[in-house]
C-alpha cells in the first residue's frame, strides 16, 4: 500500500493553471525523484502536499497520505501530520529558518511541539541530528544564528529539522542545491540510511539527474505541470524514449566547452586581490578570557585580467562568500589589499565606492533573500542603474529592464510581478539580469546557477560566456559545481579552510588534481554516466 497517493491532480492559481492532473505516489521505504525544469510544478507539488498553498490557489483531484485525504482535511489535522509525520526541506535555506531564533531552537520547536518534551531533552534530541548531518557542537553550538553560518550549512540545519521526528514521509525540495559535492554526498546518504532505518517515503524534488539516479527507485519527469514520463529510474533514463527525457539527460550529460577569451592585456589586471586576511571574533565561554578568533580567509592572494573567467572551487564553509564579500567592498579585511582597476577599494566610503559599484556586480548564492518582496521586478532589476552618471528616464529604464530580461530568458510582462510569483530557478535568472543590466567590467557570481535546471543552465551558461565575448565582462565564479567552472572559466583557485590551496590551468587543476582538496571534491561529483552504470550493475 502506498503512504502518499497523488491522482489527477490540477492546480490553478487565478487563471493560470499550474499543475495538470499530475499522478504519482510513494511506498514505504521507496525514493521517488520528481525532476523538471524551472517553473515546471515540483515545489507547487510538494506545496500542495503539505497544504502550504497561496491563498488563491484551486486545487482538485484527490491526494491521500495514510489514508487521510489532504485537500479535504482541517488545518488543525495538517498542523498534527506537518512536521511529525510528513516533514519538508524547503528550496532556500535561508528563507526557510527564522533569523532572529538560533539554530538550537529551531531544531528543538518541532520536537518540543509534537513530543511535549521538556526543553532540555528537545535540545539533547537537537543536538544529535545536528551532529548526523554535519555540524559538530564543538564548531557549532545550538546557540549559533543562521546568518552565521554558510549557504550549505544553513541547508544542513533544514535539513535537521525535516528528519528531527523521523517523519513517514519526507518531501526533499532540491535538499543538496546549495551544498559542495563532497557534502552532497555525506548528505545523500544520510537521506538514503533514514529511509532504510525508518522505512521512511521520500519524494525528492530535483533537477539534477545524477542525484536522483542516485537515490531514486522511481522517477516521475514534469513539463509545465504535465507528467511527460514516469517509471523505473533506471530504465526511464537509460532508454529515454520521450524526447524531453532525452532533452533533459543530455543537457546533464554534457555542457560543451565555450570560447574563452583569454584577457585583454594580462599586464594590467582589473582585480587584485593581496594577502587577505578575515577574522571574526570567537564566541566567548568565559566572561574574563577573550575567544580566539575564528580566521575565515586565511591569506589569500588572486589576480583577474579584464574578460578572464575565474572559478573559486571549494567545500560549504570554506570562506568563498566571504573572500566574495571583501572584493565587492561588503566586508572590510583584517590585513591585506584589494585593488580594482589600479585603485584600492579596501577602506573606503560608500560615496568614493561609487564608480567601483558600477563596474562590479553581483550574483547572490540566495536569490529570493537578496530581493524585497514588496517590491516589484522592475523596481528591483533597475536597482543597480542608480550608479550610472546619467540617470536614464522612466522610458528608457523600462526598456533596459525588458531587455536584461530577455536576455536571461524571461518575459517583458514579467516586470509587473513580485519575486514570490517565481520559482526557485526564475528568481536566479532575476537577479542574474539585475547584475548584468549596467554593463559591468566584473560579475562576482555566488553560486549563479546551483537553483537552475540543467537546461536552463546551459542557457545562462550561455549568456555569461556571450556577454564574455560581446562586452569583455570578466566574471569571478564562486561554485561547488565543476561542471560549471569546466564549462566556462579558464582558471580555477581551489579554496580549502580559508586557504588556497591549488591554483592553475581549469582543465589542469580539474583533470589532474594534486591537492587532496581538490581531489576529493572531483571524486565527489555527480556524474550521470556512472550512477546509471551503477545502479544497473546493482540491479544485476
Amino acid at each position: 500500500m502506498s503512504l502518499l497517493d497523488i491522482e489527477n491532480l490540477s492546480l490553478t492559481i487565478g487563471n493560470t493553471q499550474i499543475l495538470k492532473d499530475v499522478g504519482l505516489s510513494v511506498a514505504p521505504g521507496e525514493v521517488m525523484g520528481l525532476v523538471g525544469e524551472s517553473g515546471s510544478g515540483k515545489s507547487m507539488t510538494a506545496l500542495t502536499v503539505m497544504r502550504l498553498l497561496p491563498y488563491a490557489a484551486r486545487a482538485t483531484g484527490r491526494v491521500t497520505f495514510d489514508g487521510i485525504d489532504i485537500l479535504t482535511a482541517t488545518e488543525g489535522q495538517m498542523c498534527a501530520l506537518r512536521g511529525d509525520d510528513i516533514g519538508m526541506v524547503f528550496q532556500e535555506p535561508m528563507t526557510a529558518l527564522n533569523p532572529v531564533k538560533t539554530i538550537g531552537e529551531q531544531v528543538a520547536e518541532g520536537i518540543r511541539w509534537h513530543t511535549r518534551a521538556t526543553r532540555a531533552a528537545a535540545e539533547e534530541r537537537a543536538r544529535q541530528m545536528l551532529d548526523r548531518v554535519g555540524l559538530p557542537s564543538a564548531k557549532f553550538p545550538l546557540s549559533r544564528y543562521p546568518h552565521e553560518l554558510s549557504g550549505g550549512q544553513r541547508q544542513r540545519v533544514v535539513i535537521a529539522i525535516a528528519c528531527a521526528l523521523k517523519p513517514k514521509l519526507l518531501i526533499a525540495d532540491e535538499p543538496t542545491t546549495a551544498l559542495d559535492v563532497v557534502l552532497q554526498a555525506q548528505i545523500l546518504d544520510l537521506l538514503r540510511d533514514l529511509v532504510a532505518e525508518n522505512r521512511m517515503g521520500l519524494l525528492l524534488i530535483s533537477h539534477d539527474l545524477a542525484v536522483v539516479t542516485e537515490m531514486a527507485d522511481r522517477i516521475t519527469i514534469l513539463r509545465r505541470g504535465e507528467v511527460m514520463e514516469a517509471g523505473d529510474t533506471v530504465r526511464t533514463l537509460s532508454e529515454q524514449l520521450h524526447p524531453y527525457t532525452r532533452q533533459l539527460a543530455q543537457a546533464s550529460m554534457h555542457v560543451p566547452a565555450r570560447p574563452r577569451s583569454h584577457g585583454a592585456n594580462p599586464g594590467n589586471p582589473l582585480l587584485q586581490v593581496e594577502s587577505v586576511t578575515r577574522d571574526y571574533p570567537g564566541r566567548r565561554t568565559s566572561l574574563f578570557r577573550r575567544a580566539p578568533a575564528i580566521r575565515a580567509v586565511d591569506d589569500v592572494s588572486l589576480s583577474i585580467t579584464p574578460g578572464q573567467s575565474v572559478a573559486l572551487v571549494g567545500r560549504s564553509g570554506c570562506g568563498k562568500s566571504t573572500l566574495a564579500r571583501m572584493i565587492l567592498a561588503l566586508d572590510k579585511p583584517s590585513s591585506g589589499t584589494i585593488r580594482f582597476r589600479g585603485e584600492t577599494v579596501t577602506g573606503k566610503s560608500e560615496a568614493d565606492l561609487k564608480p567601483a559599484r558600477r563596474d562590479m556586480q553581483v550574483v547572490f548564492q540566495d536569490p529570493y533573500g537578496s530581493f524585497d518582496p514588496r517590491q516589484k521586478v522592475e523596481k528591483l532589476v533597475a536597482e543597480p542603474l542608480h550608479v550610472l552618471d546619467k540617470k536614464p528616464t522612466r522610458a528608457e529604464l523600462r526598456e533596459m529592464v525588458a531587455h536584461a530580461l530577455h536576455e536571461v530568458g524571461l518575459d517583458q510582462r514579467d516586470m509587473d510581478k513580485y519575486p514570490h510569483e517565481f520559482s526557485g530557478g526564475q528568481r536566479q535568472r532575476l537577479s542574474i539580469a539585475r547584475a548584468i543590466i549596467t554593463r559591468p567590467k566584473l560579475v562576482v557570481a555566488d553560486e549563479p546557477v546551483s537553483a537552475l535546471d540543467v537546461s536552463i543552465r546551459a542557457q545562462i551558461l550561455d549568456l555569461f560566456a556571450e556577454l564574455n565575448q560581446k562586452l569583455g565582462i570578466a566574471y569571478l565564479f564562486i561554485t561547488h559545481d565543476l561542471t560549471v567552472a569546466r564549462a566556462i572559466t579558464d582558471e580555477v583557485l581551489i579554496m580549502h579552510e580559508g586557504k588556497i590551496v591549488e591554483r592553475g590551468k581549469t582543465s589542469e587543476v580539474l583533470g589532474h588534481p594534486q591537492s587532496e582538496a581538490a581531489r576529493a571534491l572531483v571524486m565527489a561529483a555527480p556524474d550521470l554516466h556512472r550512477a546509471i552504470a551503477k545502479r544497473m550493475q546493482e540491479q544485476g
